[in-house]
């Protein structure tokens, strides 16, 4: 059974880091493009990363570069995001989603209409604050 599972999120000050997890089961992560999103209450989803199947192709949103970095581990079938210098405006749900790739494409996009709907976590809350 396909999943995949967010972890590492939690209550962090302004200036602080967190990295978070998307762990993945029932398929192998090779034939996989992957993306963080998030959700703010109130507001859209947002695409925040994407990262190819090969590692070679990433993409931030203007929101985060130089602060987040995405990284892949395949042999874990475990994809990161560490965020650093965290803004109260950071505060959301965040989720990480697959979309079936050929191995080694190039290919990953930061729009969640790409993610089909039987491949996206559950989510793990950010909440940055003083």
């Amino acid at each position: 059974q396909l999943q995949l599972v967010e972890s590492g999120g939690g209550l962090v000050q302004p200036g602080g880091s967190l990295r978070l997890s998307c762990a993945v089961s029932g398929f192998t992560l090779d034939y996989y493009a992957i993306g963080w999103f998030r959700q703010a209450p109130g507001k859209e989803r947002e695409g925040v990363s994407c990262i190819s199947s090969s590692g070679g192709s990433i993409t931030y949103a203007d929101s985060v570069k130089g602060r987040f970095t995405i990284s892949r581990d395949n042999a874990k079938n475990t994809v990161y995001l560490q965020m650093n210098s965290l803004k109260p405006e950071d505060t959301a749900v965040y989720y990480c989603a697959a979309a079936p790739v050929t191995p080694g494409s190039s290919w990953c996009s930061p729009s969640h209409r790409y993610y089909g709907r039987d491949y996206w976590g559950k989510g793990t809350l950010v909440t940055v604050s003083s």
